[in-house]
């Protein structure tokens, strides 16, 4: 067994003022209370709330203090994220991993932000994959970027076998993503610590997932504070032996036969997609993708005389494969 106490706290976030001391507080009593934590993760934006007008160059004094208390504590810790503005005008939405000394051994910037909502934030290019000496590997992404398997298929390919997901979910699709969550323990075989936040910072409702899509933990609409212990070996046994005996997910996509053009940006494989309209914020009483139109047009072959992919076809008016 390799066990690793990982502690999430959903908390009240403030959107007009510094949360950064009610973080810190947080993690006092967490400590008190359960002083076997190892590793500690906030919401996504939890220091500062989910306005970019509050964004902060990095290096900041947040981060000191958190370094501070990662040492005081002998913690790993991921303080959320909080915007971050580069020297360049730029506004990205940034975690950090706080290794038990105080030092910050990894640096993320959320790779989906919620665009069109968050048009005016960038988006980061670097995966974020670190190791826990004699525990494990662990990988980090934020909120939004769960919904696109790829950011997880290239952690876990990567080896990473614990997902740190904080993420700020105040709308209606909470839902969707707690499914989402559950789905990507099963389809990586890995553990998925999902935090939300509370007020301004989301719903709440965070959760835990173990490797084979078990929920060890929800929270309500509350505060919340919830250390679990995880066992790395069965992200191991599972990835080796398939969930629950059943299957080999990630070993069938390393031998897998098929290539997957779409990913190739020249193949014309995605024509649909760009048949799709701007990415760009409903307006009311908006009517945008309810035209009927002929599924061939709408892929672009019959307006720009393309051939179809060989796999393509048309039958009573559903597009598929053969």
């Amino acid at each position: 067994m390799t066990p690793f106490a990982i502690a999430g706290v959903q908390m009240h976030v403030a959107a007009l003022h510094s949360n950064v001391e009610a973080m810190r507080h947080r993690i006092e009593i967490l400590m008190a209370r359960f002083p076997w934590t190892q590793m500690v993760l906030f919401s996504e934006l939890a220091p500062y709330g989910p306005l970019d007008r509050y964004a902060q160059p990095f290096p900041n004094e947040a981060l000191e203090i958190f370094q501070e208390d990662a040492r005081r504590y002998k913690i790993w810790l991921i303080p959320g994220s909080m915007f971050e503005k580069r020297e360049d005008g730029r506004i990205y939405n940034t975690s950090v991993v706080i290794n038990p000394e105080g030092e910050i051994v990894a640096k993320y910037s959320k790779m989906f932000p919620f665009r069109p909502y968050e048009a005016g934030v960038a988006a980061g290019t670097e995966f974020c994959v670190f190791d826990v000496p004699d525990v494990g590997r662990f990988g980090l992404s934020i909120c939004y970027d769960i919904w696109f398997p790829e950011t997880t298929r290239q952690l876990t390919s990567q080896g990473v076998e614990v997902l740190l997901h904080p993420v700020l979910t105040g709308t209606t699709d909470r839902d969707a993503e707690i499914a989402i969550a559950r789905a990507t323990a099963a389809q990586f075989q890995c553990y998925v610590f999902d935090v939300n936040g509370l007020a301004a910072g989301g719903v709440g409702r965070s959760l835990v997932v173990d490797p084979a899509a078990t929920v060890l933990h929800q929270s309500a609409g509350q505060e919340d504070m919830f250390p679990i212990e995880v066992d790395l070996d069965q992200v191991r046994r599972q990835r080796e032996t398939g969930l629950k005996g059943l299957g080999q997910v990630l070993k069938s996509f390393r031998d897998r036969d098929a290539e997957f053009t779409v990913y190739d940006r020249d193949s014309g494989a995605d024509a649909y997609l760009k048949t799709l309209g701007p990415l760009a914020t409903p307006g009311q009483g908006s009517a945008a993708g309810l035209k009927s139109t002929d599924p061939r047009t709408a892929l672009g072959y019959l307006e720009k005389a393309e051939t179809p992919p060989k796999n393509f076809s048309v039958f009573h008016g559903k597009t598929g494969s053969d």
